[in-house]
């Protein structure tokens, strides 16, 4: 039976990641605009949410961090917020956006491994069962849906390395760090690893953010921007560890295969699709996956 500890983290990763559904249309508007590059948009959303959580943080009771762990934390920092999103921004304007959902789709394989190697978590049949079962509805829904975002024509190499990339740097995250999540509060953690973030992206930076036309941009596109801090970033960021603490690296990274699933709604929604009982099954299949991983033996079984 699940208890309140893991629903609070399946509801905490299922909410992060229809966030993150969300945020890849947004992402692919703002970047194919080009009014801010890859690095200036991660420059706003590192800015944006440090400011909200250490502001979160002044209501909270004092939190003290061991300069080894601040340490631990800046690696952590650097792979689950700089290089996994850097990556990503930069990658999906030369990606087109079926290759980015498939490159993306082996970023719970990727986890399962490292997880694996470094938690000792077992590798278990059901556990692989349930990742082939999610991969399969994943791989049916990408070439049965309409894509309803614009971009890249054709997939460049370098893309793809940029992917991969992204999928290996959050998966490295997901991984190593959940011990350190596990030690402090959500707030203290995050407000921290958006803090390193920021001091290593803005100096890089600087020259755009002062030279931008901000009142020249369109009011959708300041919009755009808001919805990336506030919600991709700053609200994301906080469920993500909300899971982590309560769930497995394994399942916390197999709700990425609820990004897919949220095209192919609102592609239908839009009216730019329909639904087939085939996108349904394909549906239920990534949905029954994780339940299957779920409920796969643990390390401490």
């Amino acid at each position: 039976m699940l208890n309140k500890t893991g629903f609070f983290g399946h509801i905490a990763c299922f909410s992060a990641y229809l966030i993150f559904g969300l945020n890849i249309i947004v992402c692919k508007d703002i970047a194919n605009l080009k009014l801010i590059s890859p690095l200036g948009l991660f420059c706003f959303r590192a800015m944006g949410a440090a400011l909200l959580f250490w502001l979160c943080s002044l209501f909270l009771p004092k939190e003290k961090v061991g300069k080894g762990d601040l340490a631990k934390i800046f690696i952590a920092s650097m792979l689950g917020l700089y290089l996994t999103q850097m990556c990503f921004l930069k990658a999906i304007t030369i990606t087109t956006a079926v290759d980015t959902s498939i490159i993306t789709s082996f970023a719970p394989i990727m986890t399962m491994l490292i997880a694996a190697a470094y938690l000792k978590e077992p590798i278990t049949w059901k556990k692989a069962g349930g990742i082939a079962l999610s991969f399969s509805g994943v791989m049916i829904l990408i070439f049965n849906s309409v894509s309803i975002s614009s971009g890249a024509t054709q997939t460049q190499p370098m893309g793809i390395l940029l992917m991969i990339g992204n999928g290996l740097a959050f998966a490295l995250y997901l991984g190593i760090f959940r011990p350190l999540i596990s030690k402090y509060r959500v707030i203290t953690f995050m407000k921290w690893m958006f803090l390193f973030s920021m001091l290593a992206s803005v100096p890089l930076n600087l020259k755009e953010l002062t030279s931008l036309d901000y009142r020249a941009m369109p009011t959708s596109y300041v919009l755009e921007l808001l919805f990336l801090v506030f919600f991709s970033t700053f609200i994301a960021y906080f469920l993500i560890p909300i899971g982590q603490k309560a769930l497995r690296p394994t399942i916390v990274s197999m709700y990425s295969y609820m990004q897919p699933v949220i095209a192919a709604v609102l592609s239908v929604y839009l009216g730019m699709d329909h639904m087939t009982l085939l996108k349904v099954a394909a549906a239920i299949c990534v949905f029954a996956g994780v339940a299957i991983v779920n409920q796969s033996k643990a390390r401490q079984k």
